[in-house]
Parts: structure tokens; sequence; C-alpha cells
């Protein structure tokens, strides 16, 4: 079809026009258009993206600044009651903070998308450059450039002839000592002669490990994040204290705190008993530099699986008790004073040995006591606990040594309702005194009750009385006082998988990072004063060490050939 007058140009635009451009040509000041994606074009444009290295980079950085609030602020998976003491000391911020799931960093869902698109990115990545990684694997290496001398790596000698010799069998000898050598270094080699032109030559490379790394490298990230995702579901964390002569049996009823994994059955949990028979502290004396100081510690504990006999065991600090799969982390200690509580008429309503809760270096513990039944109102006491007691000028007591010297219990005694009744879940270790009236201590008029071990004082409007047990008799090692400890028993299910994937990562990384990869020419071409030798290597990367390989390689050959 012919172009209509209206479209043809005129005399003067073909007079004007440049022979050189070509008829498509667009100059600078004409729009340019791009072409219209449809949707399909827009999901590929977007995989495109996604599953570059560039994009996995970005993700991997953004993964790992995720995880830092998690460092940060306290998570329930691992310290439930660190977040709630976080709520009592940040009433403000905690809600906004746990509006930003900020203490589930590791299951919110802004971690878990870039946790997936990072899955993703990553497959994305490696599969096609495994498929082209195969197929180049499976390639010849390429011909010898016609002009190695403009290789930047380039070396010449001359070969005198021999006596006798023909010139081209002598070449041909020459390129196969060079094959030979090549090939006991580690190339892969190929040769390219050209009898006619009187010209032999070698091709070798090698250093396709480089590359090889770099997958398995890839490769092993993409397991560790599945064995990390998968292994989660099947990993449980929880929390109990034992209380000197107690047994912890592992079940949802013996943990104060349990976080499983989706995939973990709580009814299913292996069967196991641990007795905490003694705590071992030594601290420094007093009147020495670190005075009070805790120095090395101990839980002796004995731990006994179904149908088989007790063990002896140690849970330390950093060194875990492992049992049963599981391992059991030694996360705080402090005093369990014995109360014992009697109503008027004498009869034991309440007889436990209470954890306290250390609020400083010097062991001042904060611990609550609650008695729902056995008395006419309900009674609640928030006590502290003193290992070596000194009054302050104040009047006020504090202890100035963490070991028992002068151990000294006091509690402010609230009758009323503790709030237990309506089904709301109470902390065990604090006392809501809303609805409850304080009878001691404070603003009452009335001295707190204070008591030392063995000691018996009576309960205000003649409730009843309480004791400080002396646990002397009861406890190893004569102590008046009762231990606990603060267990955290935690199994992970992928830790295995997630090792032998590391260590599979750092192995390609390290073959990524140190094996050069390059490629290296060997010509011998018939010359009128003999054989011209040629050596000439071009590296594929970075390869510092390419013009060393090369003379080595000279070096390395006509040492073969003077033999």
């Amino acid at each position: 079809m012919s172009n209509s007058p209206s479209e043809a140009p005129s005399s003067d635009e073909r007079a004007g026009a440049d022979p050189l451009r070509p008829s498509d040509h667009a100059d600078a000041d004409s729009p340019v258009t791009s072409p219209k994606l449809s949707a399909l074009g827009w999901l590929r444009w977007g995989w495109t993206q996604l599953t570059s290295m560039r994009t996995a980079l970005l993700l991997l950085l953004l993964l790992a600044i995720a995880a830092i609030p998690g460092s940060i602020v306290p998570q329930r998976s691992a310290d439930p009651n660190g977040v709630t003491q976080y709520f009592t000391d940040n009433p403000d911020l905690a809600p906004i903070l746990d509006g930003m799931q900020l203490f589930d960093v590791y299951t919110s869902a802004w971690f878990s998308a870039i946790y997936i698109l990072l899955f993703i990115s990553l497959i994305g990545c490696v599969i096609p450059r495994t498929q082209h990684h195969a197929k180049a694997l499976r390639a010849r290496p390429p011909r010898t450039p016609a002009r190695l001398q403009r290789l930047d790596t380039h070396r010449t000698e001359t070969l005198a002839l021999r006596d006798g010799a023909e010139a081209s069998g002598e070449a041909a000898a020459a390129v196969d000592a060079a094959t030979q050598r090549l090939r006991k270094w580690g190339y892969r080699v190929e040769r390219y002669d050209t009898p006619a032109r009187g010209a032999f030559s070698v091709s070798a490379e090698r250093g396709y490990a480089r590359e090889t790394g770099n997958l398995i490298f890839h490769s092993a990230l993409v397991g560790l994040l599945i064995a990390v995702g998968v292994g989660g579901g099947f990993t449980y964390t929880g929390q109990t204290v034992i209380v000197t002569g107690n047994t912890f049996t592992n079940s949802l009823l013996d943990y104060t705190s349990f976080n499983p994994g989706r995939f973990v059955d709580e009814d299913t949990l292996t069967p196991y008993a641990i007795t905490l028979d003694g705590f071992d502290v030594d601290y420094v004396e007093a009147g020495e530099q670190g005075a009070g100081q805790a120095g090395d510690f101990v839980a002796r504990v004995t731990t006994q699986l179904a149908g088989e006999e007790p063990q002896a065991g140690e849970v330390r600090v950093n060194h875990p008790l492992e049992i049963a799969g599981d391992r059991v982390y030694l996360m705080g200690n402090g005093y369990a004073p014995t109360v014992t509580v009697r109503n008027a008429d004498g009869e034991v309503i309440y007889s436990e040995a209470v954890p306290f809760l250390p609020q400083d270096a010097n062991m001042t513990s904060l611990g609550v006591v609650k008695i729902p039944d056995g008395l006419p109102e309900q009674l609640g006491l928030v006590g502290f606990f003193y290992p070596t007691a000194q009054e302050l000028a104040s009047g006020a007591l504090t202890s100035v040594y963490p070991d028992l010297i002068y151990p000294v219990l006091t509690f402010n005694v609230f009758s009323g309702d503790l709030g237990i009744d309506g089904g709301v879940p109470r902390s065990v270790y604090t006392l809501d005194t809303t609805d409850m009236t304080q009878l001691t201590g404070g603003d009452t008029g009335v001295a707190s009750v204070q008591l030392r071990p063995g000691d018996t004082v009576d309960l205000p409007d003649g409730l009843g009385s309480i004791t400080f047990e002396d646990a002397s008799s009861v406890v190893v090692g004569g102590e008046t006082v009762k231990r606990y400890v603060s267990l955290s028993i935690h199994r992970d299910a992928a830790a295995l998988w997630v090792l032998v994937f590391a260590v599979i990562a750092v192995a390609g990384l390290l073959s990524a990072l140190f094996i050069p990869r390059r490629r290296m020419w060997v010509k011998a071409t018939v010359a009128e004063e003999g054989i011209q030798l040629e050596y000439a290597g071009l590296a594929r990367g970075e390869d510092p060490t390419l013009a060393r390989a090369v003379a080595d390689l000279a070096e390395a050959h006509r040492a073969d050939l003077d033999r």
C-alpha cells in the first residue's frame, strides 16, 4: 500500500535528510512513548525485580534490621514474665508496642512477610543460575583467540628446533606437554589445532567451583530458612520455678508459662522429672574487692526419665542440662522463705515456700502471699526478705549482703477481695490492693509484721498467726531459708539442621570468595627462528594472581620441555 500524499516527505525534507541517519531515527526533542504493559507484563516485571540478586540482598538486610527489636524488647515466646513487667513499668508505651507486634517480633506479620519474600527471592535467583551453570559445566572451553597478544596477561617465548626435528611435530609436542600440565593443575582442556597453518593450541579453564560455591551458599540459605521456619513449628519454650526439694514434671500443668510452636502437641510432651536437690553459690566475702558478687553457682538436680533410673545432674549458666531432647537453662535464682499461716483456732490454713523476686544485687527480695480460704476474709501479704538485714537511718530495712547472715522477713497485711474469684488470671508475684484494706504498715499506724527464722507473730484483728519457718532441718546444707531456681526449658527441633546448613553456607561462601575463575591458553606456531610459544590468561572476575599464574605456567612448561 502506498503512502497518501499527506504522508509523503517533501522534496525539501528529502534534500535536507542526513543519509547516515537510519529511517527510524528519533530526534532528542521527540517524545518517547514506552510500551504499555498488560497485567501479565506487570507480573513478569514484578517477578524479575523480586528474583534479582539485588532484591535478595536487600531483603536479607531488612530481615537483619527487623530482628533488632527482638533483642531490645522482651518477647512473649522467650520471656513472658519480662513482657508482663514491661507492661507494668511502661503502661503507656507497652500497648503501642504490642499493637506493632514488637513483643512477638519473630511471628509478626511484617517479619513473616520479609521472611517469605526473601525465601521466594532466593529460590527465584538460585534456580535459573543453577540451570545456566549446569550448561556451562557441559560446554567446551572457548576457542583460542587469534591474537593472544591483545590480552593484558600475555607472554611470548621462542623454542629452538632440535637438529633434524620437524617443526610441526615439535609445535604439536609442545602443546601436548602444555595440555598435560594444565590438566594436572585441574584445568578443563580442549585442543584447537590448525596443522595447515602450522599453529597448535590448547584452551583451558578452571574455577567453576567458584560459581558452584556461590550456588551452594544461596541454596544453603534457602535450606536455613526452611529449617528455621518449619523447625519453629516443632519448637517449644517453657519457664518454671523449682524450690529446693520440689520436683518438676514435664507436663503443661507444671510450667509457669509455655509457648509451643504451631505443630507441638501439648498433651504428648516427653515425660521426665527434675528434682532440685540444692543450689550452691559462692559470694565474694565482705571486705574484699567485689564483695557480695556471685562467683560460681550451680543447681544440683536429679533427673528421671519414664522407666529409667534417676541420674544426678547440674545446671549452670551457659551450660544447660540436656534431657530427652530438651535443654534446661538456668535463668535465675533467689530465696523462698517458708511461711505458715494459722487461723484463730491454731489450724494451719497455709504453709508453703514462697519464691521472692530479687530487687537488687544484695538479694533484697519481694514476694506475695495470697490466702483465699480459711479466714473470715481473704488475706494478702506483701513481703520483703532481707538475707542480711540492716536498719537505715530512716528506720527502713535493707540487705547489705546477699548471703544468709541475718535473715529478716517483713509483711504488710491486706484483707478484702484478692480478685481471683472472677476467673481473670492474676500474677502470683503481684497483689492488686484495689478492693483490699491495709491492716499493717504505711499509714495504718500498725507496724509491719517482722520475723526471723522460727518466729511466730500474731496477725492483726485476731485473724490468727504467721510463722517464718526455719528450714534448716529439711534443706541440705542446713540453711534456714530454702532457695529456688528459675529454669527455661527449650526444645529446638531445627537446631541440628540449622547447624548443617550454616556449615554448608560457610563452605560455599569461602569457595565463592577464594577460588579464582580463569582461562589460560598456550599456543605454538611454526616460525622461521623456531617455535613461537605464546602464553595468555584471562580472569573471569577479580584475580590479582593471574599474571603470576601465567608466569608459573610458562616456567613449568619450559621445564617439562627441557626434560
